[in-house]
């Protein structure tokens, strides 16, 4: 009975998420833009810059375009999960959510079906976003076997996966102590910057500052990115004048974080979701 209302809860965040064609279109929309202009634009810059550069011997050489792309994924991932604690607000206002915390369930399973629709809508996302960008000439995958290709998708979809998840409970945390669409949307805003920008999306955490080194070190989007340019491009690279190499153990590390990650930030929201007083 438990898993069916949580079920209640993630299908009818799904139909409103489907049913709002607008918000969905904007969301694969933006993303696609960034890959399609300003990563095409500046990798040929930043391409150049790197061929003029030294290589180092074995190890295989990626395009701007294609060190990028893991980046756009994760943007467009926490976008969606950002946002997607909004239904609650929106619920919470219109008195629905009422209605919901009057049923007869745990209040656990309304975070939680909340949470997996979060993470439905970040798969469908990225899997579109990375078609996008192999047509565009993204070098994922390359010199793989069928079955590295399916592995390397499979652990992709795991890091969006948590990486959603924790993002979704910290959006429905901070949903339900708002009052008005306006005002989440300004503390979204106010949130995505520091944490796109203080991470290895565009640009080698490397060459920050060290104050913003440290702060990429416990940025989540650090750590999916990581997750994501290990299982498409691989354990070692080269791209924009550097190399990178991720070992078994920085996976690891990088997973557990973002494992870490979703634990708070679901307590966090089941303690906001029965503290709520909704009249």
């Amino acid at each position: 009975m438990a898993d069916r209302r949580l079920l209640t809860i993630y299908w009818r965040d799904m139909l409103r998420y489907v049913r709002f064609r607008a918000l969905l279109l904007s969301s694969l929309v933006q993303p696609a833009l960034w890959l399609a202009f300003f990563g095409i634009a500046m990798s040929s810059s930043f391409d150049t810059i790197g061929s003029q550069l030294p290589q180092v011997p074995g190890v295989p050489q990626v395009g701007y375009l294609t060190y990028m792309c893991a980046g756009v994924i994760s943007m467009t991932t926490l976008f969606t999960s950002l946002f997607g604690g909004m239904s609650l607000l929106f619920d919470k206002n219109w008195g629905l959510l009422r209605e919901v915390m009057a049923a007869p369930m745990s209040r656990s399973n309304i975070v939680l079906g909340t949470g997996l629709s979060g993470i439905t809508k970040s798969i469908i996302q990225a899997v579109i976003i990375l078609v996008f960008g192999l047509l565009l000439g993204v070098r994922f995958f390359a010199g793989y076997t069928p079955l590295q290709t399916v592995v390397g998708v499979a652990g992709i979809l795991a890091f969006v996966s948590v990486f959603a998840l924790g993002f979704v409970f910290l959006s429905a945390a901070i949903a339900l102590t708002m009052e008005s669409p306006e005002g989440m949307q300004g503390i979204m805003t106010l949130l995505t910057m520091p944490i796109f920008f203080a991470s290895n999306a565009l640009y080698p955490v490397q060459a920050f500052p060290a104050v913003l080194q440290a702060v990429s070190l416990v940025n989540p989007l650090t750590h999916m990115v990581t997750g994501i340019r290990y299982f498409a491009i691989g354990p070692e690279f080269s791209a924009i004048g550097q190399t990178f190499s991720y070992s078994v153990t920085d996976l690891a590390v990088s997973f557990g974080v973002l494992c870490l990650f979703a634990a708070v930030t679901f307590v966090l929201a089941l303690r906001q979701v029965q503290r709520a007083r909704v009249t």
